[in-house]
């Protein structure tokens, strides 16, 4: 996953997510590697971020298997501390969401729902990013579930492996 990743990242990782909008910023600074997990850091503005790619990926249509083009498929945790960030979960699904709809998350039976706008989704504040982060490093896999704007229903599988250690060290390298 180790190279993948770097190149998915090297495309695609962002930056400052201060508001809804978020601003694109490539890297390929990947620092460390924890079992599923990667961790990355960017110096200007100081910014770390773990993350993973999905195990399994299913796309449905009116109830069937479809193969649809999707771009990268990523689970973050950001850390900006000039912004005051402190773990945000963040999630693209390679595609964009339907307007006005939610990415269902679910971690061990917990559901979250994460807001969206394009291709980017988050939740509602830093209260449940901490409570998303904390049944992450209990659990063993993360479901999101989402609807294309072109209808398609997605489900992305994230192993946690390695989850606990990549957040604390991206955590770590940020609040130096």
């Amino acid at each position: 996953m180790g190279t993948q990743l770097a190149r998915i990242c090297a495309g695609l990782c962002m930056a400052a997510l201060a508001t809804t909008a978020f601003a694109q910023e490539q890297s390929t600074n990947r620092v460390a590697a924890k079992t599923d997990w990667s961790v990355f850091v960017e110096d200007d503005p100081t910014e770390c971020w773990s993350v993973s790619t999905p195990k399994e990926t299913v796309n449905t249509r009116d109830g069937r298997v479809v193969a649809v083009k999707r771009s990268d498929i990523l689970l973050f945790v950001f850390y900006r501390p000039g912004a005051g960030v402190q773990g945000q979960v963040t999630f693209t699904g390679g595609y964009p969401f339907a307007p006005g709809s939610t990415v269902g998350l679910n971690i061990g039976g917990t559901e979250f729902d994460l807001f969206t706008d394009g291709e980017w989704a988050w939740p509602e504040s830093a209260e449940v990013d901490g409570k998303i982060i904390a049944a992450m490093k209990k659990g063993t896999s993360a479901i999101l579930t989402a609807r294309s704007a072109r209808g398609t229903q997605t489900k992305d599988t994230f192993s946690l492996l390695g989850v606990t250690a990549a957040i604390e060290d991206a955590a770590k390298r940020c609040t130096k």
